[in-house]
């Protein structure tokens, strides 16, 4: 109880603090403070949490450490559904004008997502293998195939679409610094974890074995598949609008297990609150660092979390190595 207070404590400093951090816009600063610095907040907010969340509950169901949206192969459906859109219409009128939520950018990371999902079930049905790591392994396989074919789409392009879809890939929060990107977010953000809160119980067993989740009355497939599809859903909402930024659903709940425990009644609201903190740090890193530009985002949370990557490892390890 005592570390979610002062995550809580944290979170809103930084929340009401990361605003006020950047150049002076001179006149312009109240409009830029308004229009620019809080909507872009609120999206790191939103896109951080989700991220943190989805890592802590693919690597329940999964059991596995390493277990991210990004090893299963959906962040990377996403960003391959985002790809296609901007490759074959970039400039694509909305569906719906008034409801961001459901631009054609969102159903393309939508359709991306779950047809990945689609894909990595189907693999292991074919292969008749059901164990979580087969799974894993057939994520991974697949993103890889994503990060194959993103990367063809981008030689494809002309000049001005492959720096556009090359920057969209690094990750940022340049495109979230709006209210529209903060509308696209919340309907799926909040609902989905809302869903998988609700599902809490179901995950602390989830982390005891398939056997005893069965046991106990969980429908272990149906159950799990609902789940990969809900945190799915909000993913590719972020990645729709953020790019895929790696690492923040790795670090975050092995950081949060250490400092709120592993129920997942209580993890899930810290490793929310610990992806918004992480995130909104990292942008306001990017966007003063090294002003007038900005580094993206994605680079800084991947220099974070390679050499935590790597520390997980070893720490893994070492127990054996003694």
């Amino acid at each position: 109880m005592r570390a979610f207070l002062f995550l809580t404590v944290c979170f809103l400093l930084v929340l009401f603090g990361a605003p006020f951090l950047g150049p002076d816009a001179g006149e312009s600063q109240t409009w830029v403070f308004w229009q620019l610095r809080v909507p872009r907040v609120l999206c790191a907010l939103l896109a951080g949490g989700t991220l943190a969340v989805c890592g802590a509950v693919f690597q329940a169901l999964f059991r596995n450490p390493l277990a991210t949206p990004f090893t299963l192969g959906t962040a990377s459906g996403a960003a391959l559904g985002a790809t296609v859109f901007l490759f074959l219409a970039p400039s694509a009128a909305p569906f719906f004008p008034n409801f961001p939520a459901l631009s054609p950018l969102v159903l393309a990371a939508f359709a991306g997502a779950l047809g990945s999902l689609a894909l990595i079930f189907a693999i292991v049905r074919l292969a008749r293998q059901t164990s979580t790591s087969d799974i894993l392994l057939a994520g991974v396989a697949v993103s890889f195939l994503y990060s194959s074919l993103i990367m063809l789409l981008q030689y494809l392009s002309d000049p001005t679409q492959t720096v556009r879809m090359l920057r969209w890939t690094m990750g940022g929060l340049d495109r979230g610094g709006t209210y529209s990107a903060v509308l696209t977010l919340l309907p799926w953000v909040f609902p989905a974890m809302g869903i998988l809160l609700v599902h809490h119980r179901e995950l602390d067993l989830f982390c005891m074995g398939d056997e005893i989740a069965q046991s106990r009355g969980v429908p272990v497939r149906k159950m799990r598949r609902t789940l990969l599809v809900t945190a799915s859903l909000a993913l590719a909402a972020v990645v729709s609008v953020c790019g895929p930024i790696g690492f923040l659903g790795l670090m975050i709940p092995h950081i949060m297990r250490n400092l709120a425990g592993a129920r997942h009644r209580v993890l899930l609201p810290s490793a929310f609150l610990g992806g918004a903190i992480l995130l909104i740090l990292c942008d306001t890193f990017a966007r003063i660092a090294i002003f007038p530009d900005e580094i993206p985002v994605g680079i800084l949370t991947a220099l974070l979390g390679g050499p935590f990557f790597l520390a997980l490892l070893l720490f893994r390890r070492s127990p054996s190595a003694g």
